[in-house]
């Protein structure tokens, strides 16, 4: 009998992409299955109400409720380290962790750690966010030793609104960046209907694409033991070793 695999998720609470997409990649795995608990998160921007969103207790709250499921792992669905700093995604962990005894990842974590598997140094940017967040973002690569080659965002703030950009927009923007020759393109926020793009922009632009819902998964799938290469169709992050 297959063993079950339980992936838990922690998810933005406005967040319609993240869910069916992450339940998609799981099936590609035998006897796995995805599992979502929510915490309050509407708006992103660098305003304290915004950032207050992100306090470990709320988000921890939320990872109890997945360890009543007995997942095998814990994984934070969201890019929020990526304008507070990547330290408090390794914080934030180290408390699941604690709290828990369950593994856990995030989105972040596990697409840093793609890059420095395929030592990219040269990335690009394409996330839904206003100027000043993905400033910060831009930052905080810079201070790892990762240049944003090229960027796109798009200005909005309402978290909602983001599943509602068009995949044929994030195609375009796709496109555009890809003109500055990065080692990797990331569609960096867990609320975009990018993922599915996959196959098409790597057949179309010879750059991998790592969108942070799949970069989750691949680091759950990880963190759990279980290989990630069993997730087809989804890019060639998933082979990645």
């Amino acid at each position: 009998m297959q063993k079950a695999l339980r992936l838990g998720v922690l998810t933005p609470s406005s967040n319609t992409a993240l869910e069916p997409l992450t339940s998609a990649m799981a099936a590609s795995v035998p006897g796995c299955s995805a599992h979502f608990s929510r915490f309050k998160v509407t708006e992103i921007s660098l305003s304290a109400q915004a950032l207050g969103q992100f306090d470990d207790s709320k988000i921890l709250a939320a990872a109890e409720l997945l360890a009543d499921a007995k997942v095998d792992v814990i994984g934070w669905s969201g890019t929020s380290s990526g304008w507070l700093g990547f330290n408090a995604d390794r914080r934030l962990v180290e408390r699941i962790r604690e709290r828990t005894g369950i593994a856990a990842t995030t989105a972040v974590l596990a697409l840093n750690d793609l890059l420095a598997l395929r030592g990219v140094k040269r990335l690009a940017l394409v996330t839904p966010y206003t100027a000043d967040v993905q400033q910060k973002i831009v930052d905080n690569y810079r201070d790892i030793g990762i240049e944003v080659v090229a960027e796109r965002h798009l200005g909005i703030h309402v978290n909602h609104d983001f599943a509602l950009v068009e995949p044929e927009r994030l195609m375009a923007l796709m496109r555009e960046v890809a003109a500055a020759k990065p080692d990797a393109i990331t569609t960096f926020c867990t609320n975009l209907r990018a993922a599915p793009l996959a196959g098409v922009v790597e057949a179309e632009l010879g750059i991998p694409l790592l969108d942070t819902v799949s970069t989750t998964v691949w680091g759950q799938l990880r963190a759990a033991g279980a290989d990630p290469a069993q997730v087809t169709g989804w890019g060639q992050l998933f082979g990645w070793r």
